[in-house]
């Protein structure tokens, strides 16, 4: 119950990465506009994570320089002196237990869920492993969003993306991370439903004319793209909450440092992919950004669409649960819709506009089924 705060901030971490995704998705297609890189884009907005790292140190030399300034014989001895004193009383709970028949608590395992999640952290090297283990899983996750945004609409890529709720399911499910029950299914179908209806649903803007609006096709590149890149990031998320740890056992795993040294293995060991990548066609040459605004916007793009908002989703991966994060993502659909009915003016048909409502509805039931089996369990 103690770290119940970790899951509700996971939601609100949830809802703060859904409106910089939107935006930076937004930013990233205009940038493509003038400089179609998508490699570049990727590589710079990962490898931008390596600051997570001095950070994370000098967080590290804080911590240390205060415990150092607070002898530990002397808390320790307050500490040991302070539950005694508290062991050895008899509260009107204690007595009500008794009277009831309850069997009376220990108070000295008050303190056993801190020993166990301090006993599960990992040390700098077991976190620089996990991060050379994560590192392709995210870079490729990255880079196909990004490559599916430049073949295709935003509005698309995220409808696409969405669907990664299902594979979140399957992979949590393999690799032992989650269970796979009938509410999770109905929960991950209902959003794969709304899904499917955005994608059928027509959208318009007041000045553009309807035939065109509606005889625009996506790219079929850019979707099967957009496809691999919910796949990955299925699997990624799963990784995550497998290495950094879960409410039960500590988060074994400091994020930062563990999203810092997948900037660092990035910004070291994957530069020499764009060679290949252009050889083959896959990618076009690579080029500067053509100014100085360009550059400055892929810049900052990095740095608030990577470096920030991938930090905070981990957080709300760790905090929550691969499923209630991969769902809360699909709420990108939904927003967009908002952002281009204030911004762009544009109107919606009645079954696009009913599919983000099953979106809504299935990280809802997700939501509250992730709360009450964890309610169950400490019942238990």
């Amino acid at each position: 119950m103690g770290l119940g705060w970790k899951y509700n901030a996971g939601l609100g971490l949830i809802g703060t990465v859904v409106f910089i995704w939107v935006a930076s998705a937004e930013v990233t297609q205009r940038i493509f506009t003038e400089y179609k890189q998508p490699f570049s884009l990727t590589y710079l907005g990962v490898s931008l994570m390596v600051v997570y790292l001095p950070i994370a140190a000098f967080k590290d030399w804080i911590c240390s320089f205060l415990s150092f300034s607070n002898p530990l014989p002397t808390n320790e001895f307050h500490h040991s002196a302070e539950k005694d004193i508290t062991s050895s009383l008899i509260t009107d709970k204690d007595l009500s237990d008794r009277e009831e028949g309850f069997p009376e608590k220990d108070k000295n395992q008050v303190d056993e869920p801190l020993f166990l999640a301090q006993r599960n952290q990992l040390g700098p090297l077991e976190i620089a492993k996990c991060g050379l283990i994560l590192t392709p899983a995210w870079f490729i996750t990255e880079y196909l969003s990004n490559s599916a945004l430049a073949n295709t609409s935003v509005a698309s890529t995220t409808v696409l993306t969405s669907t990664s709720g299902l594979f979140t399911l399957l992979f949590g499910a393999l690799l032992r991370q989650d269970s796979i029950n009938i509410p999770k299914m109905v929960a991950v179908f209902i959003s794969m439903a709304g899904v499917a209806m955005t994608t059928a649903g027509k959208t318009w803007a007041p000045d553009e004319p309807l035939s065109i609006s509606e005889t625009r096709k996506h790219s079929i590149i850019g979707d099967i793209l957009g496809l691999l890149s919910a796949a990955s990031y299925g699997l990624f998320t799963v990784l995550l909450k497998k290495y950094a740890g879960s409410e039960e056992e500590g988060d074994k795993a400091d994020v930062q440092k563990l999203f810092g040294y997948i900037g660092l293995f990035t910004l070291l060991g994957l530069w020499w992919l764009v060679w290949p990548l252009s050889a083959m066609g896959i990618e076009p040459s690579f080029e500067f950004p053509p100014s100085g605004s360009v550059g400055e916007a892929v810049l900052l793009n990095g740095f608030v669409g990577s470096v920030l908002s991938d930090y905070f989703w981990a957080l709300s991966v760790v905090w929550t649960s691969p499923l209630v994060a991969t769902l809360g993502m699909s709420l990108t659909i939904p927003l967009a819709m908002v952002a281009d009915m204030v911004i762009h003016r544009r109107r919606f048909s009645a079954i696009y506009i009913f599919g983000c409502i099953q979106v809504f509805a299935g990280f809802v039931m997700a939501n509250l089924l992730d709360k009450f089996s964890k309610q169950e369990v400490v019942i238990e």
